[in-house]
């Protein structure tokens, strides 16, 4: 993912009840490996890990062409899906030499940061328009860099951050999740595979057959919660093309091994070594937790890919201050509290390199880490919907934050109206109530990488 785009500053401040809220710019914050400690406990990485948990439960068992709820905001979304699509049907390659990087796309990409803003302004509800300066940098950085003509996990977690963003400010709602990854994130997903082989884009950071793709890696973790229980599709027939083939359409991990097919020639196991030993794991739900500590390990903690991570009023890197562990289904231990502001430490298991982290066995709490004696129970997330079977070695986080003080913070603070529960408050923010005003911006002329 590139570093921030030339973008604009926004200047005007957001009367609320409680409060003034002023969306920034948002900007780099891990500028050397010893960030990435700093950026494991801050909210935004909260935010995101809660926020791709959530959404793989959402779509547990579920086809990418099941009906679901499809509200006005998904279709408008998926309509600016659709007019950014229609700019590489406009934008053709050009002729040159090379055989990578064809330079077209950078004038997709210039249309893209001259229009971006607009086009989601009129994506959203006019009360969310504030919001826009904000949010519209992660939508721009989601589909790849222009100077070196290349696409990887880093931009797929740019537009995570971008959905997580419209789920904060409370204009995505919770019962918009499954619509949010089978219609949102699979339009995008087709969209990224488009601007891939129009323009020939290389894959930035590429760990070859160590990798599981090239270029993405969230289909796989959603794709797997989907083939969770599928009685006719099991692990070992997503290497069998006919299989492939028949069902790329309803779930997403095979329509991710149909791209790889698509691109790559010569025996499956040698291309694509790491899915090769995936489809001899027993059964999805290992998959997908493995997959979900596989993502821990070699994207959110690496700082090849994290340097490149901005940060503004929405997705904080502010230290987390709370977080609540969800204990394993089916037993009966309470969700626990701490304060501790270390806490995501239990968070940093790293597979060797080669090898998945597939465990048999959910994984004790002393692995996690100490926790305090004796933690509170928080009420205020009980309405948080109780983990699926299979995701329960997942660290669910869900943090709560207060500007003003930390100190004199309660532990009883519910989530701020209509927004997901995964999402930690934007306090004081409201998403009920923004005010309908114009925003001044101004130009910020800064080069970035």
């Amino acid at each position: 993912m590139s570093a921030a785009l030339p973008g604009v500053a926004l200047k005007r401040a957001v009367s609320r009840r409680k409060g003034n809220h002023k969306f920034e710019e948002p900007k780099r914050a891990v500028l050397s490996p010893a960030d990435v400690k700093k950026w494991e406990q801050s909210s935004a990485y909260q935010d995101i890990l809660g926020f791709i948990t959530s959404m793989n439960i959402a779509v547990k068992g579920k086809k990418t062409s099941a009906p679901c709820v499809t509200s006005s905001l998904t279709a408008s979304l998926l309509k600016m899906l659709d007019t950014i699509c229609q700019w590489v049907d406009d934008i053709l390659p050009i002729d040159q030499p090379q055989r990578y990087g064809n330079k077209a796309f950078r004038d997709f990409y210039s249309r893209l940061k001259e229009q971006g803003e607009r086009i989601l302004r009129e994506s959203l509800p006019e009360e969310f328009h504030p919001a826009v300066a904000e949010i519209a940098v992660y939508l721009m950085e989601s589909f790849g860099n222009s100077t070196r003509i290349d696409y990887g996990t880093g931009h797929e977690l740019s537009f995570i951050m971008f959905l997580c963003c419209i789920f904060k400010i409370g204009a995505l709602k919770q019962e918009d999740s499954a619509a949010v990854v089978t219609q949102i994130f699979n339009r995008y997903l087709s969209l990224c595979r488009k601007l891939q082989t129009t323009y020939k884009m290389e894959p930035a950071g590429s760990q070859g057959v160590w990798s599981l793709d090239d270029y993405q890696f969230i289909p796989f973790i959603w794709g797997s919660s989907q083939l969770q229980m599928n009685p006719k599709i099991s692990p070992e027939m997503f290497c069998n093309e006919k299989t492939v083939n028949d069902n790329a359409d309803d779930y997403m991990f095979l329509s991710c091994i149909k791209f790889i097919l698509s691109v790559k020639t010569g025996p499956f196991a040698e291309h694509s070594n790491q899915l090769w030993n995936i489809s001899g794991v027993q059964s999805w739900t290992k998959i997908n937790q493995g997959l979900i500590k596989m993502y821990k390990a070699e994207v959110l903690h690496k700082f090849p890919v994290v340097q490149h991570v901005l940060f503004g009023s929405i997705l904080s890197i502010c230290p987390a201050t709370e977080m609540v562990y969800y204990p394993p289904p089916g037993t009966d231990m309470p969700h626990l509290s701490s304060k501790n502001p270390t806490a995501p430490s239990f968070m940093t298991s790293k597979p060797a390199q080669g090898k998945l982290p597939f465990n048999d066995a959910v994984s004790s709490m002393s692995n996690y880490g100490k926790m305090p004696k004796n933690l509170p129970l928080n009420d205020s997330l009980s309405s948080v919907s109780k983990m699926s079977q299979g995701a329960g070695s997942i660290d669910h986080i869900a943090i709560n934050r207060n500007s003003n003080s930390i100190t004199s913070r309660s532990t009883n603070i519910s989530c701020a109206d209509e927004r997901h529960p995964a999402m930690s408050p934007l306090n004081p923010l409201s998403v009920t109530s923004f005010p309908k005003c114009n925003i001044s911006t101004e130009s910020n002329t800064e080069n970035r990488k």
